[in-house]
């Protein structure tokens, strides 16, 4: 993911904005380093520089939430079985919230889910991400 790429098509406060694409590039190169022996949710500490851990609170595509540690903790799972890159839609921000969109892919052994995503970050006062919402498209697969 190109960061300064991206900001030039950013709306908004390009500073939000170039935090969430920060974040973006963080877990990519997180996922892909999973894969490794003695992979720990230790491996996510450069993330915490952008959020605020004790605020932290993660809603996913079925209403799921987690703190920081529930999140590092089902994204390590994540990571060690799965491959992921997002392609880049769309980000803007107003308010001191930042939508961004992207395409996703997830690989699982020969199996790749395509997702169109959008991830709504708000921060704190601070400049941190305290609220990660995350909403997601997809084609429904033919019945066997």
């Amino acid at each position: 993911m190109d960061i300064n790429a991206n900001l030039a098509k950013a709306q908004g406060d390009i500073e939000l904005c170039r935090k969430v694409l920060q974040f973006s590039d963080i877990f990519r190169r997180v996922v892909e380093k999973a894969k490794q022996p003695g992979f720990t949710p230790a491996e996510w500490a450069p993330l915490e520089e952008l959020v605020a851990i004790d605020e932290f609170k993660r809603v996913g595509a079925f209403l799921e939430e987690m703190n920081w540690r529930e999140y590092t903790g089902f994204v390590t799972q994540f990571a060690k079985s799965s491959g992921w890159e997002g392609s880049f839609r769309r980000i803007h921000e107003r308010a001191g919230v930042v939508h961004l969109e992207l395409t996703e892919r997830c690989t699982t052994g020969d199996r790749v889910d395509v997702v169109n995503s959008v991830s709504v970050y708000e921060f704190n006062s601070a400049g941190k991400i305290r609220h990660l919402d995350i909403y997601l498209q997809r084609k429904l697969e033919p019945a066997a």
